[in-house]
């Protein structure tokens, strides 16, 4: 307003004095008014301009700090970096290691997996010959299948035996003769003959119960491999389970014919396994 002033007293004064014409007085009242509507706008934009250098002295503040805490960080960090650097030998010793056993492992692993694809090869190899050997009768009463590696031959008691006893019937001379064959051509496998019986009670002077009458009828299947047809004794275990390993129902006649039977178990030899066993790779 102070420079708005003294003109107001010059147009007052000449005005006074009657040395201005109305066309002069006209002209500077309109300067007048365009004075002042330009002091309202730069007093606006000094407004503005103080508010924006606050806004950038608070910002140059805040970027002071900022600056202040990424360079702690940096700190930290480089750090950090310098202890990795001093354990990066160590480190390499270890991931070097460490990938040492990896590839022990998997070849390991491989070597298993080849060594059960050939089992189950030769099983199966086993198994095709064994029942292309069998007559269409002989396959009535024997069930041949091959279970997690084992061979497993199933006997019904019928043909082997019998009812109630253990020796083995000349009728099963022809098909044990068969399956002896396949056992001599396959020399590293094991031969566990396990006989089963149904739940019913055994009465007979020298067999005391199934669990008797089961592991005779095993142990003359076994004797009958070994004499008659020449099985490595080493090669052949007996066992009986009596009652105890039902694949029917006992409840009925036709399942306690299926229960009545003799099993010729086919493994490949334990000390196989073990082999296996201590070829694996040794972690600490």
């Amino acid at each position: 307003m102070k420079r708005i002033l003294p003109i107001t007293i010059l147009l007052g004064g000449l005005l006074m004095t009657g040395c201005v014409s109305k066309k002069q007085y006209v002209a500077l009242d309109a300067q007048y008014k365009d004075l002042g509507q330009l002091y309202q706008k730069t007093q606006l934009e000094l407004t503005e301009s103080r508010a924006k250098v606050k806004s950038l002295e608070d910002q140059l503040e805040y970027e002071r700090k900022n600056n202040a805490s990424l360079k702690e960080a940096y700190a930290k960090l480089q750090t950090t970096l310098d202890q990795s650097i001093a354990q990066n030998s160590q480190g390499n010793v270890n991931i070097s290691k460490l990938v040492d056993e990896i590839n022990a492992s998997n070849k390991y692993i491989q070597h298993l997996v080849n060594t059960k694809n050939k089992s189950d090869s030769l099983n199966m190899v086993l198994t095709n010959n064994l029942t292309r050997s069998l007559s269409r009768e002989e396959l009535k009463d024997v069930d041949v299948q091959v279970l997690k590696g084992v061979v497993y031959i199933s006997l019904s008691d019928n043909m082997l035996y019998k009812s109630g006893s253990y020796e083995v019937s000349e009728q099963a001379g022809e098909t044990l003769s068969k399956i002896a064959k396949i056992i001599q051509d396959y020399k590293d496998y094991e031969v566990l003959i396990e006989g089963n019986t149904d739940s019913d009670p055994i009465s007979k002077p020298n067999i005391r119960n199934n669990w008797d009458l089961s592991a005779l009828r095993a142990s003359s299947v076994v004797q009958a491999l070994q004499n008659v047809y020449g099985v490595d004794p080493k090669r052949l275990t007996a066992g009986g389970r009596g009652e105890y390993n039902p694949i029917a129902d006992n409840s009925t006649t036709a399942g306690k014919a299926r229960n009545r039977r003799t099993q010729i178990i086919i493994t490949p030899k334990l000390d196989q396994f073990m082999e296996l066993i201590d070829q694996a790779p040794e972690t600490e």
